[in-house]
Parts: structure tokens; sequence; C-alpha cells
């Protein structure tokens, strides 16, 4: 997944005489409709067709209620979707609606797609279980995408400055049934430090009561949809250099200093506003990470 970024594109927002990738300034404002297909207004109807881009499910609407759209594909599968923006028609941007006749108000739902609770619950208290994040940048996503869910099912979530430091932090939590332990971390792939490492705490008889799993990304950053920031691909970054300042230096943004990584950070994390914003395979392993450290709560008040 990781594989196939483009080149280094040329200056962002400056004229030149050559393709530029990576033309246009990827955090301004109003780069979303640059060059891009508009969305429209679309109200639904039985028997519509419609392409749900992020998952590549393709339906016919069956029906619609509680804000929910329900779509049937050839082969009989049905899958519910938020009623709105972010679908295809035949091969053009949407906007789901309500037909004005049976209009209602639309439930609310958090950022990772889950119905928002109607009336306020009382506090949860927190669950034993724990999901630790690597990486400052990837509990701050983790944060403003399941924030909401994570905290009405009571689960807490702890940073984790490095993969070294998970044998340590497993054996220190002494894991057990109804006190789980979730991990996410970066560059997840076979033969990598960070799967070494979770085989060791697998192996250490730990394989029940501890998941560790992640993307297979340098970084979270290039798990952040690149059309997000008005690009095609993420910039392909040598492993020699500082991946985030090296992606910085590729987009000719500002990128000698932290403060300049933490900006552009600060900007990009601001333009995410769901999962739909994220690379599927990152959304499927997080809330396979919560619904593993609440398994042993699932029947709890």
């Amino acid at each position: 997944m990781a594989a196939g970024r483009p080149p280094r594109g040329a200056r962002v927002g400056v004229a030149s005489t050559t393709v530029d990738r990576y033309s246009g300034d990827v955090l301004r404002q109003g780069w979303r409709k640059e060059g891009r297909p508009q969305s429209r207004d679309v109200p639904m109807e039985k028997g519509l067709v419609v392409e749900e881009p992020t998952s590549g499910f393709v339906g016919a609407v069956i029906g619609w209620e509680n804000g929910i759209v329900l779509l049937e594909d050839r082969k009989g599968t049905k899958r519910g979707f938020p009623i709105g923006p972010g679908f295809w028609v035949e091969g053009k941007p949407v906007t789901l609606r309500v037909p004005l006749r049976q209009g209602s108000a639309k439930p609310s739902y958090t950022a990772s797609g889950s119905r928002a609770d109607v009336a306020p619950t009382r506090p949860k208290v927190a669950l034993p279980s724990r999901i630790y994040v690597e990486g400052r940048h990837d509990a701050e996503l983790v944060e403003k995408v399941w924030g909401d869910d994570l905290r009405h099912v009571g689960v807490v979530v702890e940073y984790m400055g490095g993969i070294d430091e998970l044998p340590a932090i497993v054996a220190e939590f002494d894991p057990a049934p109804g006190r789980r332990l979730g991990v996410l971390v970066d560059h997840l792939v076979l033969g990598s430090k960070e799967s070494r490492i979770a085989k060791q705490v697998a192996d250490a008889g730990y394989r029940d009561v501890v998941m560790v799993t992640g993307h297979d990304y340098i970084d979270i950053w290039n798990a952040i949809k690149p059309a997000t920031v008005g690009l095609k691909k993420w910039p392909e970054i040598p492993r020699d250099v500082d991946f985030k300042k090296g992606t910085l230096a590729a987009l000719k943004q500002p990128h000698e200093t932290q403060t300049d990584v933490a900006n552009f950070w600060k900007a990009l994390l601001g333009r995410v506003t769901s999962y739909r914003d994220l690379d599927g395979h990152l959304v499927t392993e997080v809330e396979k990470l919560i619904d593993f450290v609440t398994a042993d709560h699932i029947h709890e008040d």
C-alpha cells in the first residue's frame, strides 16, 4: 500500500512551465473545489444505483430510515451507509438526500460513522482494558475520528512513544481476560521491527489478551487520503530522509523545524472530518481493536 508513491513535484502555488502534480497550496482555503467535479444533491428513490467509493460497494437503494440508506448489490448483499455526501451515481459525486415528501430530522453521527446518542447518557466508568497508540500524531488522529465512540464505551487511549516500549508496557499492564490490551503501530509489515516485537509479545503468552495491529505506511500521515489535501498521491520519501520533513520538502512547504511539522500536521488533521478521509485499512484495524478490548464487557450495562 505504501509503494507506488509519485516523485517529488514542483513548488506549490508557483507558476511553472513543467507539469506540476502538486500544483496549488495543498492546505489553502478552497482547495477541495479546484479542478474537481462538484457534488450535486440527489433525492433518493428505490432502485437508484449508488456507489460508496470508500468501500467500493455498489448497490441499488432499497430503503432508508433514521439517517441510513440501505443498498443491495447484485449478489443480494445489503449494507447501510449514512445519508449525505460521499457517494457516486453514474460516475459523478453526489450527496444523497431524503425526498422532501419523506423528510425528517437527520440524526447525528460521530466521525467514525456511528449513530450519536440522541439523549445524554451517564458518564461511563473507564474499562480496565486499554488501547495504546504508537506516535503522538497517530493518537491525535484516533481521538479525532473515534474519540466519541471510545468515551461511549469507556475505553482509554494511551500514547506510546515507540514500539520498543511495548514489551515493558505489556509486562507492567499485566493483561488478562477482562483486562485486554490493544496496540496500534506504524509500519506493521512482514519482517519489520514492528512485526518482530508484536510476535515477541504474542509468543510470551499474551496472544488471547493482547492485539497488536496497525497499517503498513511508514507514518500515519499517509493513512490520510491524499485527496483530503488535494493530492493524487503522497510523495515518495527516501528511507534515509526524515519522513515528515521530507514530505514537506517534496510539497515545497516550510520544513526546516519541528514547528513547521507541527503547523502542517495541525492543518492536515483539521481536514479530517470523518473515517471517510482515511485509508480503509486503518479504519478496519482501529475498529477491530475497539471490538477486541471491549469483547469481555459487551453484555455489561
